[in-house]
């Protein structure tokens, strides 16, 4: 057994990255339209850490929230889901959560994010080093943590201190342009991270980006399965996926659902890609329970909400005709 599935095989996760508060609209409404919101978590790393700990798994979330209301209704809603937060810390001064408003529609969908003074970018090495990584399986972080310092060199050096205590380390690209400085600076920070990695999930225009032409992408995620990454997952949305390991390249198709919007399949993927792997499933299967775990998301309104728990993922597998053919 590698030691990237022997330590996923642990089911307890690190997770470095951001938690915010979302608020969406009643199914099919859209935001100009409508007179309620629902609120909930939000925040990729906290939708991943929510989606493991509802498929079984543990979840410890790393990050810093603002020192207001705000950031206590996360704290309160991570440790609803399970998610540990004992390294959930607070920032003070004009630093804010981030918030999300999106529709429950999914032609013309509209997601506006506000990231302006994140606190999560607050994040910074002593909140990192403070993590006991020996008490994990393995780090889980997503590429927006390295948009902004400190955050970013905290969670390099997150990368340092997991490593030294044998954690394998997996990244989600999740490369949202609105909160760099520069696309040629996210390029080079996520090309680093991606070097760094164990195991990376991305999209085709991700992958696309980090190889600097989208037409590169796919020519990129398999040369970087050939170095030091032992898996790459290779997303193309409805086309499904590409994996590449050991030499192999795995595709797989998609679970076809009517979708109420897109968000939140990446985070519900990638938490039923964890869970199904440390319950001993082999990899096709496991991307493929993960790809189902994305439809149940999709298919629901919010996205930590929309989580698959163990009994939705199974109850949607038997009921399910199967996914497409790759």
């Amino acid at each position: 057994m590698s030691r990237l599935i022997d330590g996923i095989c642990q089911n307890n996760f690190v997770i470095v990255g951001r938690a915010g508060i979302d608020f969406f609209t009643d199914a099919g409404v859209a935001v100009e339209d409508a007179e309620k919101m629902t609120v909930d978590l939000g925040g990729s790393s906290a939708n991943i850490g929510t989606g493991i700990c509802k498929l079984g798994g543990q979840a410890a979330l790393v990050t810093r929230v603002s020192d207001d209301s705000i950031g206590s209704y996360c704290i309160n809603r991570l440790q609803h889901y399970g998610v540990d937060t004992t390294h959930v810390g607070k920032v003070g001064g004009e630093y804010r959560n981030s918030l999300a408003v999106y529709e429950s529609v999914v032609e013309g969908h509209r997601n506006v994010i506000y990231r302006n003074g994140a606190a999560d970018f607050q994040m910074n090495e002593d909140d990192v080093t403070a993590v006991d990584y020996g008490r994990f399986g393995a780090l889980i972080t997503a590429g927006t943590v390295f948009a902004a310092e400190p955050s970013r060199s905290a969670t390099f050096q997150s990368f340092e201190l997991a490593k030294a205590a044998g954690l394998p380390i997996i990244f989600d690209v999740d490369y949202r342009p609105y909160s760099w400085p520069s696309a040629q600076v996210a390029s080079d920070v996520l090309t680093r991270a991606a070097m760094e990695c164990d195991m990376i999930v991305g999209n085709d225009e991700e992958f696309g980006f980090i190889a600097g032409d989208y037409d590169k992408g796919l020519d990129k995620a398999r040369s970087l399965s050939e170095g030091t990454v032992e898996i790459v997952i290779y997303k193309m949305g409805s086309e499904g996926a590409i994996t590449f390991s050991g030499g192999k390249e795995i595709r797989t198709g998609i679970y076809p659902v009517d979708a109420l919007k897109p968000t939140g399949a990446g985070d519900s993927f990638m938490a039923g890609l964890m869970t199904s792997l440390a319950d001993g499933h082999d990899l096709e299967t496991a991307i493929l329970r993960g790809s189902a775990c994305a439809s149940i998301t999709v298919s629901r309104p919010g996205c930590a909400p929309a989580m698959a728990d163990t009994e939705t993922l199974e109850s949607f597998l038997a009921d399910h005709p199967g996914p497409t053919t790759a």
